[in-house]
């Protein structure tokens, strides 16, 4: 057995860009600065706590994710084109 445990494997990360005001830009630095963290640490665990906290969108995300679920068990998936 080792002495040191492997540190834990990160989640895939994907990149999204945003247009955001600069005032935002800034506090964003400014916050990743305080907490010694990239900003894309601080967004994304800015919109983890928003999805989170917002009860009016975890019931309407479960009503969405049920819907979906039921028109696959129902043989309705939608073919994508390439």
């Amino acid at each position: 057995m080792s002495l040191l445990t492997s540190p834990p494997k990160q989640p895939k990360a994907v990149t999204v860009q945003a247009r955001v005001e600069e005032s935002v830009k800034s506090q964003l630095e400014l916050y990743a600065e305080f907490l010694d963290a990239s900003p894309s640490y601080v967004i994304t665990e800015a919109l983890k706590l928003l999805f989170r906290k917002d009860d009016e969108f975890k019931r309407w995300a479960d009503q969405h994710t049920n819907s979906h679920n039921s028109e696959i068990a129902k043989g309705n998936v939608l073919a994508k084109a390439f």
